[in-house]
């Protein structure tokens, strides 16, 4: 059953994502060579009891750690281990808070130092192709048009948007329906309403959209181990089109 929010509900969503933003951007501020990237997972957890919140990744469907820290063709879901940052790489920091009774959900991807034309290409294309799936977040469209826009984006750039991993709804759970895939076709799946809630993440490669999970069973990486990145926004559906509730 998809959940249309009130406007009460939704000003209790804004503060649970603008709460996740405020600590991506502390994060963004850290990644540098040489940072051991446990040191934001020890960092966002700081800033979340300081805001009141619970991290909304730690403990769900059994992950271990409150953030996902995703380097160069990690895709999503990496942990943030004892790895030390190098000069070039490209860093994915997926953030979730549960705030208030609701959650938050962001993600970014930020250079490490200075990195190449084609990883700072990448970087662009999948934060643009965040950008134009929102702008068909209005109500009377349906979700097939937001997979389509991301999806058309990409691949008009030269890269591949990842299949296997989708966005979603979001609100008083982290995971609602409807799930919303980062390809598709346009005028199909559900009707988009006033007071939907999603969270929107395009995951796009530079090689092949395939999948590898690593043994640890959360840890996805590009199987041609191609660079990835990641960004996501979680947005509220209104009469006057898409509100980013993660922006400040």
């Amino acid at each position: 059953m998809i959940y249309i929010k009130s406007e009460q509900e939704i000003e209790r969503m804004r503060r649970a994502n603008i709460a996740v933003m405020e600590i991506l951007l502390k994060l963004k501020e850290m990644v540098r060579p040489g940072l051991n990237i446990k040191r934001l997972e020890e960092k966002a957890e700081e800033l979340t009891g300081k805001k009141g919140g619970i991290p909304a990744f730690k403990g769900y469907n059994g992950y271990p750690y409150s953030l996902c820290v995703s380097v160069n063709e990690v895709i999503i879901h990496g942990i943030p281990d004892n790895r030390i940052l190098s000069e070039g790489d490209i860093v994915g920091i997926d953030y979730g808070i549960l705030l208030d009774g609701f959650y938050g959900d962001a993600a970014i991807t930020v250079p490490s130092g200075k990195i190449s034309k084609e990883a700072s290409k990448l970087i662009k294309i999948t934060r643009e192709a965040l950008y134009e799936g929102i702008q068909k977040a209005t109500p009377g469209r349906r979700i097939g048009d937001i997979s389509y826009a991301i999806q058309s984006y990409v691949e008009k750039n030269g890269f591949s948007v990842i299949r296997e991993f989708t966005g979603h709804g979001i609100g008083k759970e982290l995971h609602e329906e409807p799930f919303i895939p980062n390809y598709g076709t346009p005028g199909t799946g559900i009707v988009i309403e006033k007071g939907m809630t999603f969270a929107l993440e395009p995951m796009v490669s530079i090689g092949s959209y395939e999948v590898e999970v690593l043994s640890d069973g959360w840890t996805a990486l590009t199987k041609d181990r191609s660079l990835s990145a990641h960004f996501e926004h979680s947005i509220a559906v209104t009469d006057k089109g898409p509100e980013i509730l993660s922006c400040l």
